[in-house]
């Protein structure tokens, strides 16, 4: 009897006479150990996207002058590249199975660069709007491609973990982007804001070789183009609305005919989706609770805080006179509080749940919205460095609860979609936010003096900041059990 207990209580096989015993087994390798570099090379894929978006914001007014129009009518260079990724990002999934997960992002970072070297030589608005429109269709990959292979290849109870570590150095360009922007606006020539993607991604190009897992189907179903061209001409329509809305001149029935359009082939491809076995954006996802709230949240929390710090550079340049590279530096405490909250996004999860953290977390960044309308010509520039780091911080934890919410309730064979939906909202919601921010500032504005941007400025965060706490809603009705799965998950 004891001989047979000291049996069962062994971890290791008793071996027959005359053999070793079995070396005991080294402990398994946690799956961000295994995947360090993927972790690093989707980090750099979102470096180089966070620092050409916060890169470009600081030297609006500089390259207005440049190319001869407004500041605000730079919002085509900043929407169309926006615009781009959420049209085209719905076919990266197709695209991934059809040629591989290494190759397609190869062909991102590639395209991005080229796109990148084009804006940095343009001559005329068109021209770096559609060079903006090429960097996009490289972009469109890069995102969703990153979150779907770490999905694959992340064991979920490390993913959130894994996540805040991408976006930590994305936040990084986010870091760089605002300062590196105004000094190069300031000092040298605002195209360099632009070339400096290029050494980026030829290093991404050699990590992609070195890292990136190749992910891809044998049997792969066809590609859905009729709901891509559906999908893509409602996107277009909405924009081109609100670009004739901001033009003025009460273009009304060019506005209602654009709006129409767009709503015709959004109701066309839910009725095509519907029918159709492999539809580009599976809208049955939206069965699922945490999908459409993440969406759903997702989209009014852009369209509030999106043109956020594009205003914020107008505010400082245009209305208060201040130089590209100190209006810069007052955008590095955004990216700084960001970075300093996502490390502790994971805990907060943990304990609180999405539900209450997102519902919470919402109000408080539609209030510190609200309280950007206090500034003014004189505020102290310590104060509005408090205000952007604290704002930074909420906003970090906003969005890396947004980005892993959709993936809660999913099974993994469902990651390529979801992250594609994810992705497609985001970046359809943030050219939208772009648009509406301009559009409400515009509107407001009395005239295009120094002044005048001030009050314009004040009334448009207000308005951003109603739009903004909507969103709280739509994240209370996530349900009790799923919050409980969420904070289980995150861990």
């Amino acid at each position: 009897m004891p001989e047979n207990l000291a049996a069962t209580q062994t971890s290791l096989p008793v071996p027959p006479p005359g053999e070793e015993a079995p070396a005991p087994q080294p402990p398994t390798e946690s799956s961000r150990e295994r995947y360090r570099g993927l972790i690093w090379l989707v980090a750099a894929a979102f470096f180089m996207q966070a620092l050409d978006s916060t890169i470009v914001n600081t030297a609006v007014p500089a390259m207005a002058e440049a190319l001869n129009v407004t500041p605000l009518g730079m919002r085509t260079a900043l929407t169309s590249y926006v615009l781009t990724l959420a049209i085209f990002i719905p076919a990266s999934p197709w695209l991934c199975d059809r040629f591989g997960t290494r190759r397609i992002f190869a062909a991102a970072i590639a395209t991005f660069t080229i796109g990148s070297l084009l804006c940095g030589i343009a001559q005329t608005l068109p021209q770096l709007v559609a060079a903006r429109v090429l960097q996009g269709l490289g972009g469109a990959a890069l995102m969703p491609v990153g979150r779907y292979v770490l999905v694959r290849s992340i064991d979920k109870r490390e993913f959130v973990r894994a996540m805040s570590t991408v976006a930590t150095v994305g936040l990084l360009g986010s870091v760089l982007g605002p300062l590196l922007g105004g000094a190069l606006a300031q000092y040298t020539t605002w195209r360099l804001i632009f070339l400096i993607n290029v050494p980026v991604g030829l290093v991404g190009m050699w990590m992609n070789r070195q890292s990136m897992p190749d992910y891809r189907l044998d049997d792969i179903h066809p590609f859905d183009l009729l709901g891509f061209l559906l999908f893509a001409a409602a996107s277009a329509m909405l924009l081109t609305a609100s670009e004739v809305a901001s033009g003025g001149g009460g273009q009304w029935v060019r506005i209602a005919i654009y709006g129409v359009l767009a709503v015709v082939f959004g109701v066309i491809y839910v009725w095509h989706s519907r029918r159709t076995d492999h539809p580009v954006a599976d809208l049955s996802l939206l069965r699922v609770r945490s999908v459409w709230v993440s969406l759903a949240g997702n989209l009014f929390t852009r369209l509030g805080v999106s043109g956020m710090f594009l205003l914020l550079v107008l505010f400082l340049q245009v209305g208060c006179g201040w130089s590209p590279l100190m209006a810069g530096l007052m955008m590095v405490p955004q990216a700084l509080g960001s970075i300093t909250a996502k490390w502790g996004i994971n805990r907060l999860l943990q304990r609180f749940g999405y539900r209450r953290l997102l519902f919470t977390n919402t109000l408080m960044v539609a209030v510190l919205l609200a309280m950007f309308a206090l500034l003014g010509k004189g505020s102290p520039m310590w104060l509005i460095a408090l205000m952007v780091f604290v704002y930074g911080g909420f906003m970090g934890m906003q969005y890396t609860a947004m980005n892993t919410l959709i993936y809660n309730d999913l099974d993994v064979k469902f990651a390529s979609q979801a992250s594609s939906m994810a992705s497609t909202a985001q970046y359809l919601s943030m050219s939208f936010g772009i648009a509406l921010a301009s559009l409400l500032m515009e509107a407001l504005l009395q005239g295009h003096a120094h002044d005048d941007y001030i009050p314009a400025f004040r009334w448009t965060v207000l308005l951003l900041a109603i739009v903004t706490a909507t969103a709280s809603w739509v994240f209370s009705r996530l349900k009790n059990e799923t919050v409980a799965r969420a904070g289980h998950a995150s861990g």
